[in-house]
Parts: C-alpha cells; sequence; structure tokens
C-alpha cells in the first residue's frame, strides 16, 4: 500500500502506522471502539456537533469517530477522516454504513491542502499527540476552519494519571528492557500530557479561548472478556506490545503471567476496570 505524502519530520509515524503496528490496531478495530467510546462519548458531547456541520476527524484510525461524527452533523453535514495509516483506513471505509456522509483521505494533516475556510469543527480522539512539529500541523488545520470554527481533541494526560496504561507497562519491565526514554515534547502517547506546552503550542498555531477539562475514567481493558482479554489487549497493542518486539516466547509467557497478576485486584466480573484520565481540549480558530 503507498504511503502518503508527508512532511519529513513525520517519516517515522508514517512507516510505523503503515508497518505491523498499525496492521494490528487495525485488526484490533472493533476492541477498541468498545474500550475507547466512553472517550468518543466525552468529544460527542464537548463538541456541540449540528446537523449540517462540516468536521475534520484528524487520526482517524479505523473510522469509530468519523461514524459517531457523521451521525451526529447528517443528514446534511460530512466529516472528513484523515489518517496516516492505510491499514486503519482500509477497515474504516469497510465499517462505514454506506449511507453516512464521510469521505476518507490517507494523508498527513501537517501537510494536507484542506479546502480553507471550510468546516466547522476540527476534532479528534487520541490523533493529535504524533506530530513532530504540532504548532506547524495544527497552523495547517486551522487555516481549513471557518473564522467562526471550533477544536475539540482528547489527549492523554501525565503517566501517573493512567494505571491503563503503566500497570501492565511495569509487570512487563520485570522480565524485558524498558522502552527507551522518550522526551516530553517527542511524538507519543503522553506528547500532549503538558497542559503548558498544548497552551503554548495551540497558541503558535492561532487557536484562542483554548480551555483543558481533566477527565477521569475507568476503561475496561478486558472489554467484557475477563482477565484473559485484558491480557491479550496489552500484549497486542501499546508500549508493552513494543517493550515485546524481539523477546524470546519465555519472555512473553512471564511478561502474560506478571501482568495477569498485576491486573487481578482491578477484575470486576467479566470487566478488568483501570483508571485513566485524559484532557478534553477545546479551543476557537480565531
Amino acid at each position: 500500500m503507498d504511503a502518503p505524502a508527508s512532511h519529513d519530520q513525520n517519516a517515522d509515524q508514517v512507516a510505523y502506522w503503515n508497518g505491523p503496528a498499525g496492521q494490528r490496531w487495525a485488526d484490533r478495530q472493533a476492541a477498541q471502539d468498545v474500550l475507547l467510546k466512553p472517550v468518543a462519548d466525552l468529544i460527542v458531547d464537548r463538541a456541540g456537533f449540528q446537523p449540517g456541520e462540516r468536521v475534520i476527524d484528524v487520526g482517524c484510525g479505523s473510522g469509530a469517530t468519523a461514524i459517531a461524527f457523521a451521525q451526529a452533523v447528517e443528514p446534511t453535514g460530512r466529516v472528513l477522516g484523515i489518517d496516516v495509516s492505510g491499514p486503519m483506513l482500509e477497515r474504516a471505509r469497510q465499517a462505514t454504513p454506506k449511507d453516512l456522509p464521510i469521505d476518507f483521505v490517507l494523508a498527513d494533516a501537517t501537510v494536507y491542502p484542506f479546502e480553507p475556510a471550510s468546516y466547522d469543527v476540527l476534532a479528534s480522539r487520541f490523533g493529535v499527540m504524533f506530530f513532530a512539529d504540532p504548532a506547524l500541523s495544527f497552523a495547517n488545520m486551522r487555516k481549513a476552519l471557518r473564522p467562526t470554527g471550533r477544536l475539540v481533541f482528547a489527549c492523554w494526560r501525565e503517566p501517573r494519571e493512567n494505571p491503563f496504561f503503566m500497570v501492565p507497562l511495569a509487570a512487563a519491565y520485570k522480565h524485558v528492557p524498558k522502552l527507551p526514554q522518550q522526551g516530553p515534547e517527542d511524538p507519543g502517547p503522553f506528547a500532549f500530557a503538558s497542559e503548558e506546552r498544548v497552551r503554548r503550542i495551540l497558541g503558535e498555531a492561532g487557536f484562542t479561548g483554548v480551555e483543558m477539562e481533566a477527565c477521569p475514567l475507568l476503561l475496561d481493558a478486558a472489554i467484557g472478556r475477563g482477565l484473559d482479554g485484558a491480557v491479550q489487549g496489552a500484549l497486542e497493542i501499546g508500549p508493552v506490545s513494543r517493550a515485546l518486539e524481539g523477546q524470546p516466547e519465555d519472555a512473553r509467557a512471564a511478561v502474560a503471567a506478571s501482568i495477569r497478576e498485576a491486573l487481578t485486584p482491578f477484575a470486576k466480573g467479566d470487566a478488568v476496570l483501570l483508571p485513566a484520565s485524559v484532557w478534553i481540549v477545546t479551543a476557537r480558530a480565531s
């Protein structure tokens, strides 16, 4: 599958999301949609979509958020879902009902030539933390918004606020080397954890009225499939899966056993409820 045209600094991310990792995320589309639905619901609520509005879904992935946004703005509105991942967009196209007003484009939002001043809302669920130069990326996306346009997105807060990630990862680190330490401004899941940094980026990109709402959540890592489902999910995608790359099978087995032990206190019936916390960020185009 062809890779999208992208900013040079985003080449590593394009390669990652079009390689085996992107395929793994696409393969887990149904599970991720269930797991992260509470976050999508927050975005829909805070965005206040109206029928007839035009929306850009940045980092739309396998399409769950684009579908939710389209359902909120149909029948006369329309959603443009943009992502760099070919495997995930393929899944998005397969999952989208034919009658929903959605277009998908394989592209890097940093350089994509959006139709100027023609969209009402720029929205994203965890799709904006991976730009190498986020101020540049947001400045390009802001050009697509009407003067009355608005921005709403979800991003993860600090690792310490997210046992959802850190409990399985700490268990894995008993058996495999730690992942390379990321700098506070390196692209990645926690790149927008700092409120100060997010405000600076959006200000540099020309947005005003930035508001950041801390939203604590309990996410079911098992999506109703019990401890086995939670362990499988941790092994397949996310930081644990990256830490396990290239590790022997005995290490994987040891990690799985330790994760199961670490998650047992969070099990409630068939659910494994882990605390998580996100920022819901809102702003105006001008």
